[in-house]
């Protein structure tokens, strides 16, 4: 088994759905020995994600049997999911049997519940890196082709990590989740729970249903995590008016919390005896690279914390020599075990060998303090974060491109919020633009804003000018 299952007892609660149906570690072994016999052995298997019993016991089962799984949301954009397939000619896909009727040409191999294992027109993949145990997109739901590869190796160091850190280590932890888990931030809680013997809460409910805490209170939940925007739903569904008494810690990832609703959650954390932790992290670090123990939560308000066990951060200079004194700002870099194998653009970068060795330069401004605490001040990369999901601000670019000809577009934006300048060549109602970005990526509207704009500023070698564009925010 990828994870040690047979550690636990055999009764132990794995997964758990809100219809109240349970897998137990059992069923997750037995299903896993069920999965081995597939021919899928270093086959790249294409998986529709979604929060259920069904799809996880088969991504496990897909670990296991040293298939190489690539996770995408469920409900990508049909057209983007085809690029991706023609480009990547999976031999396997892992999709729910509502979905089956799309992929006809595909012959049926097993199910398991309601997801069915198919086979396509590709062969296997002749050279897979033996390293190579899943793949990741980089871009949330854009359909980009750039994946980030992640091996075994820094699966399991991650995990092990985050339950350090978060001291799991009782098998009564359950995680009610709240994220996809084609987004390494879901997964992570995934993965470090199973690795500790915990047990999973699958929801698909938004933390302001009155399902979700319904489901919470009826199961004990013991954690909850998210991104900025889960907190700042959490906030309007009445989180810091609630007692929750099987509550024993939350987390904060995929983008900064605003200072006011940090210092929130500090102090709701300590005035009910609860472990608030705010945390960094990349997939090109498999998860996480930085928490801030809760015991600081309120004293380092706004701060990354400190590099998880066993990794560790600098800041160079532009120049690439390593700043030393405090307060000064530098590009972060990490270095640790969770640091993965690299990116994958194409098949055949597959069997690419590990181009990062250990080492991620973030694409991140940050400042440490006296103490050896990070804080975050800005970015170098061409990305957001959409509601905890990074976006490549190219790659909106490239499909507005595609979409609408004759237009030139140049993006740009801030957490939960990009703004598209449109150079008009032709006559286009900007309304139709922000909706199939919205309908594409499936970020709500309000994350879109057009500017409409005389010419695109740019350089003598035709770049665009993006600092010039950010100036008119």
């Amino acid at each position: 088994m990828f994870f040690p299952l047979e550690q636990y007892s055999p009764e132990q609660p794995a997964l758990v759905e809100p219809s109240g149906c349970i897998h137990t570690y059992s069923q997750l072994i037995a299903n896993g020995k069920h999965i081995a016999k597939w021919p899928v052995q270093r086959s790249l298997v294409l998986c529709l994600t979604s929060n259920t019993i069904a799809f996880t016991t088969g991504y496990v089962g897909l670990l296991s049997a040293k298939a190489v799984p690539l996770l995408l949301d469920g409900e990508l954009n049909p057209e983007l999911l085809q690029n991706l397939i023609s480009l990547y000619q999976p031999a396997y896909l892992w999709v729910p049997q509502s979905k089956a009727k799309t992929f006809s040409a595909c012959k049926p191999i097993d199910t398991l519940s309601d997801y069915i294992l198919l086979k396509t027109e590709f062969t296997p993949h002749q050279e897979l890196n033996p390293e190579l145990s899943l793949l990741l997109t980089t871009s949330g739901s854009t359909g980009s082709p750039k994946l980030v590869r992640q091996s075994a190796g820094n699966i399991l160091s991650n995990a092990q990590a985050i339950a350090q850190y978060l001291e799991l280590d009782s098998t009564s932890e359950r995680a009610i989740l709240t994220l996809p888990l084609y987004y390494t931030f879901g997964l992570s809680i995934l993965h470090s729970h199973l690795l500790t013997g915990g047990t999973i809460l699958l929801s698909d409910y938004s933390v302001i249903q009155q399902e979700f805490w319904e489901y919470f209170e009826r199961e004990k939940a013991t954690s909850i995590s998210g991104v900025p925007m889960t907190y700042a739903l959490l906030e309007r569904a009445g989180f810091f008016e609630r007692e929750l008494p099987s509550l024993r810690y939350f987390t904060q990832a995929g983008g900064k919390l605003p200072h006011r609703l940090h210092q929130k959650c500090a102090v709701y954390a300590r005035e009910h005896d609860k472990r608030f932790y705010a945390m960094y992290g990349q997939t090109e670090a498999t998860a996480r690279m930085s928490y801030l123990p809760w015991q600081r939560a309120e004293e380092k308000c706004g701060s990354i914390g400190i590099a998880i066990p066993g990794g560790a951060f600098r800041l160079l200079q532009e120049n690439g020599e390593e700043i030393t004194q405090s307060n000064q700002e530098g590009e972060l870099v990490y270095e640790g075990p969770n640091v993965t194998l690299g990116y994958a653009e194409c098949p055949q970068d597959l069997a690419r060998e590990d181009d990062f060795h250990g080492v991620l330069h973030t694409g991140d401004l940050a400042m440490r303090d006296a103490d050896g605490y990070y804080y975050v001040t800005g970015r170098k990369k061409r990305m957001v974060k959409l509601f905890g999901s990074r976006v490549s601000l190219d790659e909106c670019e490239r499909l507005l491109r595609e979409k609408f000809s004759g237009a030139e577009f140049a993006c740009v934006g801030i957490d939960d919020h990009i703004t598209v300048f449109i150079e008009r060549t032709v006559d286009y109602n900007t309304q139709p633009i922000l909706t199939y970005l919205s309908n594409t990526l499936r970020f709500p509207a309000r994350a879109f804003h057009a500017r409409e704009i005389k010419q695109i500023p740019r350089t003598d070698a035709g770049k665009i000018l993006y600092t010039h564009l950010e100036e008119q925010l």
